[in-house]
């Protein structure tokens, strides 16, 4: 059994979730429940739990204020929010999980038989992001997960139902999550998708060949295709940089 605490200053909210819990996901155990900050602090410290599920915002402050309380997370952490795009941008951009109020059975299952590859380096994207805006971005692989700032992704390539990322630093990284999925965060950041297989930021865009079918050629000297419905929009952007 997996013993689990929920803070959430929604006492409906609470009891929908250990009832869907107590339904769908019997290996999880609820030892205990909070309404706050201060109250969720304690209860963790007292009980040591392996998950606890939390409220994003609570009366008291945010479920980052708690984790800022703890002097470690020691646990497996999923956040629960209602219907904030804010919220869940930051969420999608640091590869934390969260569920959306009203919750999905589906999701929590998943989501309680996903965690345990989170550390303190994505919890604090997820502040940062949270506070500022999206500014770096947690690369979930399946040995680590590696913190970049957007800026410096130079590029994605779709390698099947996974993303590979090339950096700055001259990394690549493998992601089990798919372009499209990062074309959709990313697209706001300056980054174009120029072929099925290719999303590319523009800040690192040398020249863009028109010959031999049409190619982009970055300050690395990596040559990329450019797919011919995507010329357009490749010429318009680069024309108003």
């Amino acid at each position: 059994m997996k013993k689990a605490i929920i803070i959430d200053d929604v006492e409906k909210a609470r009891n929908s979730l250990k009832q869907d819990l107590k339904d769908y996901c019997p290996e999880v155990e609820i030892i205990g429940e909070a309404d706050g900050v201060i109250s969720g602090a304690k209860l963790i410290r007292e009980h040591q739990p392996e998950m606890v599920f939390l409220d994003v915002h609570m009366n008291d402050g945010t479920g980052f204020d708690l984790l800022e309380i703890l002097p470690e997370i020691n646990f497996n952490l999923i956040f629960t929010t209602s219907s904030d795009e804010h919220a869940i941008k930051a969420f999608k951009f640091s590869a934390v999980d969260y569920l959306l109020k009203p919750i999905d059975p589906e999701e929590l299952q998943v989501a309680v038989q996903k965690t345990g590859d989170q550390d303190d380096a994505v919890y604090s994207t997820l502040k940062q992001n949270m506070d500022e805006g999206p500014k770096r971005l947690a690369l979930n692989s399946q040995d680590k997960i590696k913190v970049v700032k957007i800026d410096d992704v130079v590029r994605c390539e779709s390698s099947g139902s996974y993303t590979l990322f090339y950096t700055t630093e001259g990394e690549q990284v493998l992601v089990t999550r798919t372009l499209k999925e990062y074309d959709n965060l990313l697209t706001e950041h300056g980054f174009v998708r120029v072929h099925q297989s290719h999303l590319i930021n523009m800040d690192f865009i040398k020249e863009f060949v028109k010959t031999d079918g049409g190619y982009l050629v970055l300050n690395d000297k990596t040559e990329i295709p450019v797919a011919s419905r995507k010329r357009s929009l490749v010429m318009k952007v680069l024309t108003e940089m």
